[in-house]
């Protein structure tokens, strides 16, 4: 049998650094802790990734480029079962890397390179939900939806997505994103987030996401 490489030492740093941050929130987490965790002196967690913003900035850059992709697909949605689909696919990305939403105002306040980046996401995020709604009309599961309202909807759909795991943590701060309770909040997440399209969808797909409502709510 062929012996696996070993990762590398780049990558096993951004691995436990994220988990770390999404543990304890990157305020709490120093670079002391990140080479104690890993075992490798801090020269060698500097050599790679020589000042903290470093590894924020790379960790999202990795977040960017997962979410492209799934960002993309968004033209594809035509029902209300592909839009669910999406959005659960979406607020999962989210909860990976859930130390940037958690921490959001603390990180961009500190990093000018992530405030621009993550303007950009927001955007292609905004930009993704205009198409899933474009998606919808075109599959007939969306036709009373006026021009105008698209944008302000499409919109509240990225805010409700972005901050739906901090309301989950104020409801239950315990509790609610212990990893045993994630994929349900992941679930309530995405329902929420097409509850928004309700009072536009014809009556069939309207029953169809009432249905996974009774399931997740």
């Amino acid at each position: 049998m062929v012996a696996k490489k070993p990762r590398r030492t780049a990558q096993r740093i951004l691995e436990v650094t994220l988990d770390l941050f999404n543990r304890f929130g990157e305020p709490n987490v120093s670079t002391t802790l990140i080479s104690a965790e890993l075992n490798i002196s801090p020269g060698n967690l500097y050599y790679h990734y020589p000042a903290k913003d470093e590894l924020i900035n790379a960790l999202f850059d990795a977040y960017e480029r997962e979410s492209a992709p799934l960002l993309a697909a968004a033209d594809n949605v035509r029902n209300v079962e592909d839009a669910w689909l999406f959005l659960h696919m979406l607020i999962e990305q989210i909860w990976k890397h859930r130390f940037l939403y958690r921490d959001l105002n603390d990180l961009l306040s500190k990093n000018r390179r992530l405030e621009v980046q993550f303007q950009g996401l927001l955007a292609r995020k905004g930009q993704a939900m205009r198409a899933l709604i474009a998606g919808l009309q075109l599959g007939g599961a969306m036709p009373r939806l006026d021009a105008r309202e698209v944008q302000p909807l499409a919109e509240s759909m990225v805010v409700l997505l972005s901050y739906w795991l901090s309301y989950e943590y104020v409801r239950d701060p315990r509790h609610a994103l212990e990893p045993d309770r994630a994929g349900t909040a992941l679930m309530r997440g995405a329902f929420h987030g097409l509850s928004l399209l309700l009072p536009y969808l014809e009556p069939a797909s309207r029953e169809h996401l009432l249905a996974l409502a009774e399931k997740y709510r």
